[in-house]
């Protein structure tokens, strides 16, 4: 009975899988670096605190400075004892006000944020009116040119299916494919504020955000719907729109269709 009791208590390695939201504003970007504070540089300082040994933090999605998340995942492995579902607690009452863990579990050893096939989904935010309000000045992009969603939405169909996105691609970025996938592109507006959703397998350096400058260019009527399907032809980032500002971006939810928690 000893050696069973001895067992229970056992120490082991596991692998936590945490999903983050946060406010991006104040960091530069989700990855470590050197030139500043980072969201991924917190979470491991946080977690190697609370469990008082050296964390190796592993993310799923590079996010730049000013973009924010509501589902970025992040795996690390430790032999803490802390119950799985208990770190989003652990965690959360260490971590600042604009980064939360939303969820933690247990998942396999050889489970791998990047190596896994993913659905993502990304929105772009727009303050389309005469005049900024200063509660989005951090959320979402302005502009006062009046954006037209019915032709922007007619933009978004050349968009789905699996194309090579050279065309929006940031250049210079390395890459041993630019050939993608989109599921769904679609534009809402609510009031003033237009939201960009896009999902898909994937997206280059910077794809979303020139997506999103694209449309907008679409929307004034400064590129029309169907020449989206030659700009995706050409493969050349000259044909595309703009790289549209960070801040109106946020990462809501990366999915493991083949990983069943």
């Amino acid at each position: 009975m000893q050696g069973i009791s001895e067992r229970l208590f056992e120490s082991y390695m596991k692998r936590i899988k945490l999903v983050t939201a946060y406010d991006g504003t104040n960091y530069h970007g989700s990855q470590i670096q050197n030139n500043g504070e980072t969201i991924e540089g917190v979470l491991k300082t946080e977690l190697s605190s609370l469990l008082k040994e050296e964390i190796n933090l592993i993310g799923a999605s590079r996010t730049d400075a000013g973009v924010h998340a509501r589902g970025n995942v992040y795996v690390f492995d430790t032999e803490s004892r802390i119950p799985p579902e208990k770190f989003t607690y652990a965690l959360n009452a260490k971590l600042p006000e604009d980064i939360r863990v939303q969820e933690s579990c247990e998942v396999p050893a050889d489970f791998h944020p990047r190596h896994q096939d993913t659905i993502k989904t990304y929105e772009y935010r727009v303050l389309n009116r005469k005049l900024p309000l200063p509660e989005y000045r951090l959320y979402a992009h302005f502009t006062y040119e009046n954006l037209d969603v019915e032709k922007m939405n007619e933009a978004c169909r050349y968009f789905i299916g699996e194309h090579d996105f050279a065309s929006f691609c940031a250049a210079g970025s390395q890459v041993e494919s630019t050939v993608r996938e989109i599921y769904d592109l679609h534009v809402e507006k609510n009031g003033d504020l237009l939201t960009i959703s896009v999902t898909g397998n994937g997206f280059l350096y910077n794809m979303v955000r020139i997506i999103a400058g694209t449309l907008m260019k679409v929307g004034g009527g400064h590129i029309a719907p169907e020449e989206i399907e030659g700009i995706i032809a050409g493969c050349d980032r000259q044909l595309a729109g703009p790289t549209a500002p960070a801040k109106g971006l946020t990462l809501v939810e990366i999915r493991y269709p083949s990983y069943k928690a």
